[in-house]
């Protein structure tokens, strides 16, 4: 019987961008792409949001921070936190945003979203802020339930146009104070 495979999360750098590109296109494909009736659109969303040279960029920024995540030394999932990150959905200007939380789906058991999440929280609080907010597809129950059963509450809700598609979104939020 194999033993649980060693899971290491760290800060991710520039070397990382291009694991970062990639498994923001295979999660965000795992997740989503069956809700795109036109492949056209999911592609075009894809190289607009996770080029290697986009991901740079973003690494770059003061107020992005970045985590990897690898199992046996796979790159297996990623988190983006965004600093200072204000939202009419809360009234405090302190608060930042849990951009993503990704893992591939053949690593979900190993709990490696919840240590992200965990990070995430931690860095942010950390950095001054007293509350985080993140957006999540209305239709996306797993998510959902992870982010409740972690003290998120709902706060509202907004929509999202990618190509053709037309998507509805919750917005949630934590207190870190």
């Amino acid at each position: 019987m194999k033993s649980s495979p060693e899971v290491v999360i760290r800060i991710a750098d520039a070397s990382d961008s291009s694991y970062i590109a990639l498994l923001g296109r295979v999660t965000f494909t795992e997740t989503f792409g069956h809700l795109f009736t036109d492949p056209e659109d999911l592609l075009h969303y894809l190289e607009a949001t996770f080029s290697v040279s986009k991901i740079e960029r973003s690494l770059k920024k003061s107020k992005t921070v970045y985590w990897i995540a690898f199992a046996d030394r796979l790159p297996v999932g990623y988190a983006k936190l965004k600093l200072e990150s204000p939202t009419p959905f809360i009234a405090t200007k302190k608060a930042s945003q849990l951009q993503k939380i990704y893992v591939l789906k053949d690593f979900l058991s190993l709990k490696i979203g919840f240590n992200l999440q965990k990070k995430m929280l931690e860095k942010a609080k950390k950095l001054g802020s007293n509350e985080i907010w993140l957006s999540v597809l209305n239709s996306n129950d797993r998510a959902i339930n992870f982010y409740l059963k972690n003290g998120f509450k709902l706060i509202g809700n907004h929509d999202f146009k990618i190509g053709k598609e037309h998507f509805e979104f919750l917005a949630m939020s934590k207190r870190l104070a």
